[in-house]
């Protein structure tokens, strides 16, 4: 976790905040006492990718199967 003085800070704020929207956390100190703690405001979520989980997960024939009549009246 990086420190910053405010000056340091004002200089790259513009970098500052675009490592701290990428999940990284920054602190911003007046001389050598930490006073601010600069984070993103959500959290970042990793881009989903398609076919990611291809080979890992597999769906057996009895899926697509119809279910019975005592699994059918729990779904009512």
């Amino acid at each position: 976790m990086p420190i910053v003085t405010i000056r340091q800070a004002k200089t790259n704020l513009v970098r500052l905040i675009e490592r701290a929207s990428r999940g990284e956390e920054i602190i911003i100190a007046r001389g050598l006492k930490p006073v601010v703690r600069l984070v993103p405001v959500a959290e970042v979520k990793k881009v989903r990718k398609p076919g990611s989980m291809k080979g890992k997960i597999s769906i057996g024939p009895e899926f697509f199967e119809p279910l019975s009549e005592d699994e059918l009246s729990h779904w009512e």
